[in-house]
């Protein structure tokens, strides 16, 4: 770290040793490889850099290891021993920097790089908010919009959101996105863990929304990582469409069911509204599959996460996930 970056740390009153970084990787040593590049590149660095592999089969570990060097004492390596989901991946990555006793964790996939002074634009928000979500560059070096506003009675975003900003450089939030999630602890301390049932999907936009009950969550104005792989899209002028998966059509439906209990359990749940967003969800992946896929095939999966999300959503022993902090209240 230059002088003047710890300079300018110190007079925000914002130290970079005191943030983590926490990557979720999965069989994807080439992507992480280029995203742990750029972290040595940064000015200032992060105290910590917590990789968590979700049991990869291919070269991961090594790669990981590669960078022991540059990083040192940085680099915290995780190997798990089944692949417990963008979800677990993260739960774990944000409970050992939690433990590692860091201030800010800033969590990602392995598919971003972060620019130089990323942490630094993002330290410069940190005095006034303890929820912030940065900006992205797509593959291609486009603005990617990220849609941060939840309908909280629907259980869907807002698509339409405004994608600008006005003078203050931010605008509130009630959703998150674990590419990219700047927390501190005390929000996590009383939110406790994301919550690895999800597995995958709708896990950040939940975890997202409990933080947004504690404290102001805000997206800020400052471009701070670029996504690195592209990814097929279909554009229809305001917004576009991202392909994806068999995995992610199950889950994007069963997890409705962990996503009404939470809603249930801090009485944001409306039966009926939410059932249109089910509704809605369900019709906008069918259009994810014909016009981005083009494909019919993959249908059943949504069917069969829709009637276990309903099933899910019935259980009686259903609890959300605890605070870290006993002081406080989920």
């Amino acid at each position: 770290m230059t002088q003047a970056r710890t300079d300018d740390a110190v007079a925000t009153g914002f130290d970079p040793a005191s943030a983590t970084i926490a990557i979720v990787t999965y069989n994807r040593s080439n992507l992480l490889s280029r995203l742990l590049e750029s972290i040595t590149r940064m000015d200032p660095k992060p105290g910590h850099v917590v990789v968590i592999d979700n049991a990869s089969s291919d070269d991961t570990t090594a790669v990981a290891e590669s960078f022991r060097e540059r990083l040192g004492s940085e680099l915290v390596y995780r190997r798990l021993e089944t692949n417990t989901g963008g979800s677990g991946g993260f739960s774990e990555g944000m409970r050992v920097a939690y433990d590692l006793g860091s201030t800010w964790m800033w969590l990602m996939d392995d598919d971003v790089e972060v620019l130089p002074d990323g942490l630094a634009r993002m330290g410069d928000w940190a005095p006034r908010f303890k929820s912030i979500q940065g900006r992205r560059y797509d593959y291609d070096g486009s603005e990617f919009y990220w849609q941060y506003r939840l309908s909280i009675p629907l259980g869907i975003p807002i698509p339409f959101a405004p994608a600008g900003f006005d003078a203050s450089g931010y605008r509130e939030m009630n959703s998150g996105c674990f590419e990219g999630m700047f927390i501190h602890r005390d929000v996590v301390a009383q939110i406790g863990l994301p919550d690895p049932r999800f597995f995958i999907y709708w896990d950040d936009s939940v975890y997202g929304w409990l933080a947004s009950r504690k404290t102001t969550s805000v997206i800020v104005d400052e471009f701070v990582l670029q996504r690195t792989r592209e990814i097929r899209q279909w554009d229809f002028g305001l917004r576009h469409l991202n392909a994806s998966s068999n995995a992610y059509r199950y889950y994007i439906m069963r997890n409705r069911g962990h996503m009404k209990h939470y809603f249930r359990t801090h009485g944001a749940y409306r039966p009926v509204r939410f059932a249109i967003g089910t509704v809605l969800t369900f019709a906008k992946e069918l259009i994810r599959l014909f016009f981005v896929e083009r494909t019919v095939r993959g249908t059943s999966n949504l069917w069969r996460g829709l009637r276990d999300g309903r099933a899910l959503a019935r259980e009686s022993e259903w609890r959300p996930m605890p605070p870290l902090d006993g002081a406080h209240s989920a």
